[in-house]
């Protein structure tokens, strides 16, 4: 079945090449930002799917923990299939303070094959300098579950040996960017680096604040001064920036995703002038079968033999002209010449390498 160039999605922004967002969706303060924090855990009260005889940390880890609460155990005496080693990750936002809760992630370390039920024990989160920043414990939410019958059969939804502890750490080290509330100046940091881009940034920031008191860097940061009046008020600058409006300059760009036949094109992808022919080769195959009966007193057996017809025609192609404006037209002009979403990849990547298509085509 054919199925019309209408079947893609093209995104196309906006009539206007460029278009205005907030220096909060653009970029952040350089240095402000979230950190990863681990640890190394222990998650009981699982049943009989916890790891097996062959991991030996958890016995360890488990007699470990039982000498700090006053119990004596030999590691080699423990039969651990209700506990699991995991690791438990965690994003520690800036500015966090100590007493706020955050989300965690716990992931099986060993032989493990569920999580499910299970409860993990109060676990020390580290950052990249060794300090313990949070403490994470409680009950474990996967998502899914197994149920095993006596004959071996089991349904599995999701994945079991990873699971999340929402609100599952309380922070205890309070993580503050070095010299951010007594700042000079501040490193305005893009996500999407581009000259232009910056530069609106730095004309924005200007105009609101005064002359001289933004300057784009490179195409992925702005330096602002900190000026007199906002002296040890950096927080409330940093909320003003943030409300401001900047202009978006980003590149042409076209991505195709062949596995799907899907392209998404931003809005200032121009056609030049090209000549576009369309035509294809269909090839059609058609099987059927057949009975062969054999002759009366032949010995022959009784056959169903398949008979293939192979038939080839080459549809007519058609040449049309295409130039100037935008995708939306050329996407007009290849419906009517009825393309596939295929065909479409493929032209639109011929008029890349003839020099037509002014965008950057990338190929999923």
């Amino acid at each position: 079945m054919r199925v019309t160039a209408l079947a893609i999605l093209f995104v196309l922004l906006s009539a206007a090449p460029a278009f205005a967002d907030r220096l909060k969706d653009l970029g952040f303060v350089r240095g402000v930002r979230d950190n990863e924090i681990v640890g190394y855990g222990i998650v009981v009260g699982l049943k009989g799917t916890g790891d097996d005889q062959g991991s030996a940390f958890t016995p360890q880890s488990v007699s470990t923990m039982l000498r700090r609460l006053g119990v004596q155990v030999d590691p080699k005496a423990l039969r651990l299939r209700n506990a699991a080693a995991v690791m438990v990750t965690a994003r520690l936002p800036p500015f966090a303070r100590s007493g706020v809760r955050i989300d965690v992630t716990v992931s099986s370390l060993g032989t493990a094959t569920s999580l499910q039920g299970g409860t993990l024990l109060e676990t020390p989160l580290i950052g990249p300098d060794q300090r313990t920043y949070a403490l994470a414990q409680g009950s474990l939410s996967i998502g899914g579950f197994e149920v095993a019958g006596r004959t071996g059969t089991a349904i599995h939804k999701n994945h079991l040996t990873a699971a999340r502890i929402p609100l599952g750490a309380t922070v205890e080290t309070e993580f503050v960017p070095s010299g951010f509330l007594e700042a000079k100046e501040i490193v305005w940091a893009l996500r999407e680096a581009d000259f232009t881009t910056a530069r609106n940034i730095a004309e924005a920031v200007t105009k609101t604040l005064g002359e001289g008191t933004a300057k784009a860097l490179d195409p992925s940061a702005v330096r602002i001064n900190v000026p007199e009046e906002y002296a040890g008020r950096v927080a409330e600058l940093v909320a003003k920036l943030e409300s401001l409006d900047a202009v978006v300059d980003g590149r042409a760009r076209v991505v195709v995703n062949e596995r799907t036949g899907t392209v998404v094109a931003s809005a200032d992808v121009r056609i030049g002038k090209a000549a576009v022919a369309h035509g294809g080769l269909v090839v059609e195959v058609r099987e059927q079968y057949v009975v062969s009966q054999p002759g009366a007193f032949s010995g022959g057996q009784t056959a169903v033999i398949p008979e293939s017809d192979v038939r080839a025609a080459e549809q007519g192609g058609q040449v049309h002209l295409v130039e100037g404006a935008s995708l939306n037209d050329v996407v007009r002009v290849l419906n009517g010449l009825g393309a596939t979403p295929r065909d479409l990849i493929a032209i639109l990547q011929a008029l890349r390498r003839a020099g037509s298509l002014r965008a950057e085509v990338e190929v999923q």
